[in-house]
């Protein structure tokens, strides 16, 4: 399960990019135009995230068949204990989605290293956690690496499918979506821990108020003018209706959006059962892994330009989170004066599943 994480989310963002690369004409025969409806997409994804309370109840009714479950039955808890994170998940994913259609794949994944910032301090404001000299060093590199980072974007002007300020603004929109992923990430370890709600059970709940609440606010977006954040031909947040016209006209679009559907659901799955079963190094080096993996593959297939500045920034990001989720500590505990107290050693092998350098949606991401 450890893996499905980076895997899914790998997945995701090809799928994503790949939709929004798609052209179709629209409705009233409309030129053919980009599909750009990240609110739309972000509905998808919660349809992605609901289908796993559907899975749940079918594993835990099979389980209960057999001679022996092995699956506790879910313990009662107040539903509406999600609702917050799920609103949570619902503005980081949509600003994420939005972001995602103004700046390259590489500087998303990226910049989304920015949650360890954030998560790290209101982990010590609202959960009473103590940081330790090398988690703040790590925060501190953080965000010299996403300086650099950014610096790369302002530099780079040979992408013509971007202006500077898009580029600039879908920066910033990612910075903010991580203090909003931050604050679902403290709101889902306090229910997860506390209620212990099983993965799918969680995920699934967050999904359905995430897909009704969304849906809903489509309706007032297909009349309020968006400017330069709406790709459609009438210039408005959220046109659902030339996105379905333009799945009609190219049925290619709903390959894609069936993808990321079915992906996000077991990236949403992996990443919160990661959170209570792996420790935050093993998810830091996954989640390293998967950006590499991303900027490689977005090189390759030539949506991106090489920019020598992105594998510093990238370099200095490892780096923090590195420090930050104490992959350094085995490297001391071989110097004779690197050696840390027992006590000391014993509280940091404990687990902390918040800690973690990334989010549980795309993302939600959301």
């Amino acid at each position: 399960m450890a893996w499905t994480s980076p895997v899914g989310e790998i997945v995701v963002a090809r799928r994503l990019r790949w939709a929004d690369k798609l052209k179709a004409p629209g409705c009233g025969g409309t030129e053919p135009h980009n599909f750009q409806h990240p609110f739309l997409q972000a509905v998808g994804m919660f349809l992605g995230e609901f289908s796993c309370l559907a899975v749940f109840y079918l594993l835990l009714c099979s389980d209960q068949r057999r001679p022996e479950p092995t699956m506790a039955p879910p313990q009662p808890f107040n539903l509406l204990l999600f609702l917050p994170p799920a609103l949570c998940d619902m503005t980081g994913t949509s600003l994420m989605y939005v972001a995602l259609n103004m700046t390259s794949a590489s500087s998303f994944q990226m910049l989304r290293g920015a949650v360890i910032i954030f998560t790290g301090l209101l982990s010590v404001a609202f959960l009473g956690r103590k940081l330790v000299l090398s988690q703040w060093l790590g925060i501190l590199i953080t965000i010299v690496g996403l300086v650099v980072v950014g610096l790369a974007d302002l530099l780079n002007n040979n992408d013509e499918s971007h202006k500077l300020s898009e580029i600039i603004t879908g920066d910033l929109l990612i910075i903010m979506a991580q203090v909003i992923v931050a604050i679902q990430m403290v709101l889902e370890e306090k229910f997860i821990y506390k209620h212990n709600v099983h993965p799918l059970q969680a995920v699934g709940t967050e999904g359905f108020f995430g897909f009704v609440i969304l849906s809903i606010i489509l309706v007032p977006m297909y009349f309020i003018p968006g400017g330069s954040f709406s790709g459609s031909p009438r210039q408005v947040l959220e046109d659902s209706i030339d996105a379905f016209c333009q799945i009609g006209h190219l049925p290619l679009i709903a390959v894609a959006l069936l993808g990321n559907i079915s992906s996000i659901a077991f990236f949403n799955f992996a990443g919160i059962s990661v959170t209570k079963e792996i420790s935050a190094t093993t998810r830091m080096v996954l989640d390293s892994l998967r950006t590499m993996v991303i900027w490689v593959v977005s090189l390759a297939i030539g949506w991106e330009v090489f920019h020598g500045l992105q594998i510093l920034g990238f370099l200095i990001l490892l780096a923090g989170a590195a420090l930050y989720n104490g992959l350094h500590q085995p490297l001391l505990a071989r110097l004779p004066w690197g050696r840390p107290p027992a006590g000391v050693a014993a509280r940091d092998a404990d687990r902390e599943g918040l800690l973690a350098t990334d989010e549980l949606s795309i993302n939600g991401d959301s």
